[in-house]
Parts: structure tokens; C-alpha cells; sequence
């Protein structure tokens, strides 16, 4: 597993105080593009409404979004801030483990496209390593 170094720990929270306040609608999109170019991904939300601009779509948004940023609170111990999530969806939601990749790249995505001047290569690799990282203790209880 990748190992976050001091310099990607200070680029994910340097990118991070951009996200804050906008998890809604960053969550929102990423989602978006994941439900949209990923069919199978319905599955797990059968009932719900997720067209662009959809409540359950900006409510779930911001809801990984949210837990992104707690993360991102918690860069030191990531571990431990996310084995309720990773028991969740291990458990609960029973969400497919390959889909967790999918929606980091959306993630980046987003990111890249609403913070351009601040995603330098060296900061896309860190966030890209620190969604990496999550994505992996996410999955973790698979097993």
C-alpha cells in the first residue's frame, strides 16, 4: 500500500481547504460521472433518483465527500477514522470493492477540473495516493 509522506499530507490538505464548503457540489458531480458512465453502480440505490441534479445525488455527495474530508482531518490516523465506513460497506451496503477505484478517478476528475491552478503534478499524484490509500482501508474488511 502507498505510504503518504509529509509533502503529500500538506498537498491534500492544501487542495482540501478548496473542497470545504463546495462537498456538496463536488460530490455531487464526481458521483454524477461515476452513476453515469457506470451502469452497474444503480444497483445500489434502487429507489432513489440519480439524475444530474438530483437530491439523493447532491445528499450522497456530499455525504463521500464529507467522509473524505474527515479523512482528510484525520491524514494521521486513516485507519481508524474509516473502519466504521469500511465495516459499512463491507457489511451493510455490501458495495462491489471495484468500485471505490472508479469513483477516486472521478474524484481527481472533479478536483482537477474546478482547482486548476492548484493541481500541480505533485499535487495530483499526493491526492491521488491519499484517495488510493482510502479507497484501500475502505475495502479493507472485504476480506
Amino acid at each position: 500500500m502507498f505510504k503518504l509522506s509529509g509533502e503529500d499530507k500538506a498537498n491534500v490538505k492544501a487542495v482540501w481547504d478548496h473542497v470545504k464548503g463546495h462537498e456538496d457540489a463536488f460530490g455531487h458531480e464526481a458521483l454524477g460521472r461515476m452513476f453515469t458512465g457506470i451502469e452497474q453502480t444503480h444497483t445500489y440505490f434502487p429507489d432513489k433518483d440519480l439524475n444530474e441534479g438530483s437530491f439523493a445525488l447532491h445528499s450522497h455527495g456530499k455525504k463521500v465527500m464529507g467522509a473524505l474530508s474527515n479523512a482528510v482531518a484525520h491524514i494521521d490516523d486513516l485507519e481508524a477514522t474509516l473502519v466504521k465506513l469500511s465495516d459499512k460497506h463491507a457489511h451493510d451496503l455490501m458495495v462491489d470493492p471495484a468500485e471505490f477505484p472508479r469513483l477516486a478517478e472521478d474524484i481527481l476528475v472533479v478536483l482537477g477540473f474546478h482547482l486548476p491552478a492548484k493541481f500541480t503534478y505533485a499535487v495530483q499524484c499526493s491526492i491521488d495516493k491519499f484517495l488510493h490509500v482510502t479507497m484501500r482501508l475502505c475495502i479493507s474488511k472485504y476480506r
